[in-house]
């Protein structure tokens, strides 16, 4: 088969960076400030979606839906450990951290021991979540942030905004891990195939728990850099980000069903899926399309990368016959 025909098929992640690059270039309406605005939304929804693709990855079903509510609970407990000051950062950030590796766990516990599917468990785990955010609201004191936190999430550095810098290092970070570690590849085989990479001596209960654990830890570090960059913490500001985490995973190439990821398409994603957004209000449609668009977008992403795998193994296989 052409090389050029299987290359966009198996690099997925260009599909999100030429519909950026076609967005960009077909709207004129975008300036320098406007696209600045718009990496930096992208910044923000880029720490969910990397969370939601590495529970993804894991396959069989498993999706993260709790991750709204641990971001709305880490922004609340973030004004309450921290508040204004830098010298309760550190172990502010260690308890937030602790509490996200905790809900990961017992999102873990739920799917691996409990057998309850991930979308009931953390759908579950999320309300169980706003209940305590309901609680934390009560203690809610504080005003201000911590200048560091404020620094990252506000500031720009060379011109692009200082939270999509964090974002990239984040992403390159799990890159690393998901592609020259023996976890990412343990990681992978589980989400292709769970029962062959048990047999293959995969931990394979270890390696969802770790998925799962990691989701919490990035959730909770994002829901805190959310409420810095908005200065205070509000219910339900995380509940943007359960349509658009999805969507940004798939949209960046992530597959759906597991085994195969891409962090650089959920970059890239995360970045598209802001810039739509951003062209409807230009364009002055109704705010509730955003949502519909979005979804129409994400059905569509998935009904063209099950059309171009088939494809993609029909040509395989005559190319092999021949």
């Amino acid at each position: 088969m052409n090389r050029w025909l299987t290359w966009p098929l198996e690099q997925r992640w260009t599909w999100s960076f030429v519909a950026i690059i076609a967005l960009s270039v077909s709207t004129s309406q975008f300036s320098l400030n406007s696209l600045s605005g718009v990496l930096s939304a992208a910044g923000f929804l880029a720490f969910p979606a990397l969370t939601q693709m590495v529970v993804i990855t894991t396959g069989r079903g498993n999706i993260d839906l709790s991750i709204p509510s641990l971001m709305t609970l880490s922004a609340f407990l973030s004004m309450i450990l921290i508040g204004p000051s830098n010298a309760a950062l550190p172990l502010g950030l260690v308890v937030l951290m602790a509490v996200g590796a905790a809900v990961g766990a017992v999102n873990a516990l739920l799917v691996l021991k409990v057998r309850v599917p991930a979308k009931i468990a953390t759908l579950a785990t999320g309300y169980m979540l706003a209940t305590l955010t309901l609680l934390s609201n009560r203690r809610y004191t504080a005003y201000g942030v911590s200048p560091v936190l404020k620094l990252i999430a506000s500031s720009r550095f060379l011109g692009v905004p200082m939270i999509m810098v964090c974002a990239c290092i984040l992403a390159a970070g799990l890159g690393f891990v998901l592609n020259r570690t023996a976890y990412g590849m343990s990681l992978t085989a589980y989400g292709q195939n769970h029962r062959a990479a048990a047999l293959a001596g995969v931990a394979t209960q270890c390696v969802v728990l770790i998925a799962f654990m990691t989701s919490g830890v990035i959730a909770a570090i994002g829901g805190c850099l959310l409420t810095a960059n908005a200065g205070g913490a509000f219910l339900d500001m995380g509940s943007p980000y359960l349509l658009q985490s999805v969507g940004a995973v798939v949209v960046g190439g992530t597959l759906i069903s597991g085994g195969n990821s891409t962090v650089l398409g959920t970059l890239f994603g995360s970045v598209l899926l802001i810039m739509i957004v951003a062209t409807m209000q230009i364009v002055g449609l109704a705010p509730g399309m955003e949502d519909v668009m979005q979804g129409c977008i994400i059905i569509g992403v998935l009904m063209l990368t099950g059309i171009s795998q088939t494809a993609f193994a029909r040509a395989s296989l005559s190319g092999a016959k021949t």
